[in-house]
Formats: structure tokens, C-alpha cells, sequence
């Protein structure tokens, strides 16, 4: 299945339980999509060659594991050339602190997310990974306090 390939309901079906449970036998996995367990697997590993599927994963309560402190960081650039950019992308995927780094429309030209164990963590995170980089504009910073939904599986799709 080539990586342009559009999928079918039955691949978002394994996909959104993978999603729900990555654990999950193949035998569960056939019957909950309502397949028999040689094509369902043979879709998973058609869905992993393709890369529809990146990966496997544990889904971590980050206040467990120590990093109880989520911020949502918004960074505008002094520049936007092309040596700027690529210079701050590839910094971003350096700094282990950062979970996500996306590519933002608006008034911001990137949104972070962000976890530390507490403010004077965050404090290090901004003076020596953040300031070093350079070229930065401005930097905008909301901690978060509270989670209504969190969720990795997505929405059914018609079709």
C-alpha cells in the first residue's frame, strides 16, 4: 500500500483500535473489525509498510513520571529565511523537553508543547535551551492547569 494510498473503513477501523490499544492481540484486534485473524494482520503490516502506522507507544501520566508541568509555548522568529528556519527546526527535534513543535498560521510562527517538573525547570528550559538557539523574536508562554480531553484516537472519517 503505497503511502498515497487512501484508506478503507476497515483500515480506519484497525487503526482506531490500535489507537485505543496498541497492546492488543491480533485475535482481539480481528474481532473487533470483524475479520478473520490472517487478513487483519496483513492489513496491520500493510498499514505499518505504507506508514499509516509510525509506531508503537505507551501513553505516560507525565505527573507520575515527574514532568507535572505542561506549557504551551508560542515562538515567532526575528527571520524567516530559509537557513533560519531549518536552523530552528532542527533544534527543536534536539530538545527532549519539547514533545511537540508545529508550524503555526497566525500570529506565531510555532507552537510547542512543552513539559518540566516545575517553574524554575521551565525558567532553565527558556534561558539555556530556548535563548541559545538565536533568532528568536518572541517567545509567549501559557502554563497549562487543567485538561478537559485528551485523547490519540481520531474521529471516524465518512468513506
Amino acid at each position: 500500500m503505497p503511502r498515497s494510498s487512501k484508506l478503507d473503513a476497515t483500515d480506519r477501523k484497525i487503526l482506531r483500535a490500535l489507537q485505543r490499544n496498541g497492546r492488543m492481540t491480533n485475535l482481539d484486534l480481528a474481532e473487533e473489525v470483524n475479520l478473520s485473524p490472517s487478513p487483519c494482520l496483513r492489513r496491520v503490516r500493510q498499514l505499518e509498510d505504507s506508514g499509516a502506522i509510525h509506531g508503537y507507544s505507551v501513553d505516560v501520566d507525565a505527573q507520575i513520571y515527574g514532568l507535572p508541568v505542561t506549557v504551551m509555548v508560542r515562538i515567532s522568529l526575528e527571520r524567516h529565511t530559509e537557513d533560519a528556519v531549518r536552523r530552528f527546526e532542527a533544534q527543536m527535534k534536539e530538545i527532549p523537553e519539547i514533545l511537540e513543535c508545529f508550524v503555526m498560521s497566525g500570529l506565531s510562527d510555532y507552537l510547542l508543547r512543552v513539559v518540566v517538573s516545575d517553574l524554575q525547570d521551565y525558567e532553565r528550559f527558556v534561558r539555556e535551551r530556548l535563548h541559545p538557539i538565536g533568532g528568536i523574536g518572541s517567545i509567549d508562554t501559557s502554563f497549562v492547569y487543567g485538561v478537559v480531553k485528551r485523547t490519540h484516537v481520531f474521529p471516524e472519517v465518512a468513506g
